[in-house]
């Protein structure tokens, strides 16, 4: 009678789960693999990023380098193919410039000869740009200054244009030039600057400058400024009015220390490529004048 009330068999209580399927399976370990290797992959990603980001912003199109110029070997320290930081030379990156500096003294006539220079083209003489002290104050100054200019940086009523050929300056010897020469002669050595010495050749004359220049910096004669080098007729009369009075017993010993002014810039400079004019002899010779004011001529005269 038990046996009668037990309504399920053994086989009705065997629960036997499905089996599940080999493609499932590997679909889900799949998944799981993709999902750590993505992962990995961010972590990685995060940390060379920004290097690799910096990489890619620093590449640069390479530029095609400027065909050698036509000039004779001896010469090629002295071309240069400065990249201007204020402006792009544009089809003229690779008109190569030639570096100078007027050297000279006060009322030598360096005022005359660089408007000469100044009249070409392609030429500018920027000006006596150390008469301001804090540019010659020390000699990184001196450097900063000096590396404007020949970067074709500099900018000022002399400046041309992009296709320059030939860019320098005024500088007087008793601004730093002598103080410093030492650090200024390598600098114009490393950087290839041609010096241009312009001097008087009449030794009193030379002096007597010198002692209205430094007149004219107390007095101001010229409405109460005061000018080294005059741009006209008017002006060069109102300076030429001072006569200054000469010591006889001590003409011997000034004209000696002016002497040796110039003897010791030309004794320090003379490791570098320099020439040297006298302002009488330009004034005389005028085929040296027109050979100056020819546009055709001047560069090769003087570089």
């Amino acid at each position: 009678m038990a046996d009668d009330l037990c309504f399920f068999s053994k086989d009705t209580f065997s629960l036997k789960s499905p089996k599940k399927s080999p493609l499932v399976l590997r679909m889900i370990v799949l998944m799981f693999a993709m999902v750590c290797g993505v992962y990995i992959c961010s972590i990685c990603l995060k940390q060379i990023g920004t290097r690799t980001t910096n990489e890619f912003l620093n590449v640069e199109e390479p530029q095609r380098p400027c065909p050698e110029p036509n000039i004779e070997p001896w010469e090629i320290p002295y071309v240069h193919y400065p990249k201007p930081k204020t402006y792009s030379r544009d089809e003229c990156a690779c008109n190569p410039v030639r570096y100078f500096a007027i050297l000279s003294m006060q009322r030598s006539g360096s005022g005359w000869f660089e408007t000469l220079l100044n009249n070409h083209t392609n030429i500018s003489s920027n000006g006596e740009i150390f008469s301001v002290k804090v540019r010659r104050s020390n000699i990184s100054s001196i450097v900063e200054t000096l590396d404007t200019i020949y970067n074709l940086d500099w900018l000022s009523s002399a400046s041309k244009n992009e296709c320059t050929a030939a860019v320098g300056l005024k500088w007087m010897l008793n601004q730093g030039l002598l103080q410093h020469h030492e650090e200024i002669v390598e600098y114009f050595r490393t950087r290839g600057v041609s010096a241009i010495f312009l001097f008087r050749r009449n030794l009193l004359r030379r002096m007597i400058s010198v002692l209205a220049n430094s007149y004219d910096r107390d007095a101001k004669l010229l409405n109460g400024t005061h000018k080294s080098h005059v741009h006209s007729p008017h002006e060069a009369e109102i300076l030429a009015r001072y006569k200054p009075l000469i010591n006889a017993t001590l003409l011997i010993r000034d004209l000696k220390q002016v002497e040796e002014t110039q003897t010791k810039a030309l004794e320090y400079f003379k490791s570098t490529r320099h020439i040297i004019l006298y302002y009488e002899d330009i004034l005389k010779n005028s085929s040296v004048r027109q050979t100056i004011k020819n546009r055709k001529l001047i560069f090769h005269a003087f570089f």
